[in-house]
């Protein structure tokens, strides 16, 4: 079996885990990322985190991009411009107004600045400790990190239930690690 066909047997595992999860901490989850905050210690050199809004049953990160809000961090979202091209991010804070972008994921108006984000705040499917994670199949976030990591230092992390992690992700040759893991229940360093 190829890569790709591994890819999409461990997916539809994957979403099925977390709808299960969500249903059971949709309420709960998000609120728990905010009261930990992000891992301490992070290197940036300025306060940009990029969060997103969630979409079907991902983990929800706005408890958590109001909290950073509040200790000074911008906030922004991803926005997918093009298949098979990087994301780009636009300035966002919650309470701000949004449109229906592509697959209808809310994300800002187009006169919304554009930003160069220090963390990344990362959805996924799947993860492993080793930091490596199964998104959707369009490479944006490998892509993306790959541009950003071109010239500033980007802290990923993924963000996802604690029912979604498994003993490992199954790999592709453009896959780009993750640096921590947050879920409901912990926050690890990712190696």
């Amino acid at each position: 079996m190829d890569i790709a066909e591994i890819k999409r047997k461990a997916r539809s595992a994957a979403s099925k885990r977390r709808a299960e999860a969500h249903e059971a901490l949709k309420d709960s989850a998000g609120i728990a990322l905010a009261e930990r905050g992000l891992p301490q210690g992070l290197p940036f050199a300025s306060r940009i985190v990029s969060g997103f809004i969630p979409y079907k049953s991902e983990i929800n990160t706005v408890p958590l991009m109001n909290a950073l809000r509040r200790q000074g961090w911008e906030t922004c979202l991803p926005v997918v411009i093009e298949q098979g091209q990087p994301l780009v991010f636009r300035a966002w804070k919650p309470g701000d107004a949004l449109v229906p972008g592509v697959w209808d994921i809310p994300i800002p108006p187009d006169h919304s600045p554009e930003m160069f984000p220090d963390v990344l705040l990362v959805p996924m499917l799947a993860f492993d400790r080793r930091g490596y994670r199964l998104g959707y199949g369009g490479g944006f976030y490998d892509r993306t990190l790959e541009r950003l990591r071109a010239f500033k230092t980007v802290v990923a992390i993924g963000v996802a239930y604690h029912a979604q992690m498994v003993d490992e992700v199954p790999l592709g040759e453009h896959d780009a690690p993750l640096d921590y893991v947050m879920t409901e229940e912990e926050t690890f360093a990712c190696g």
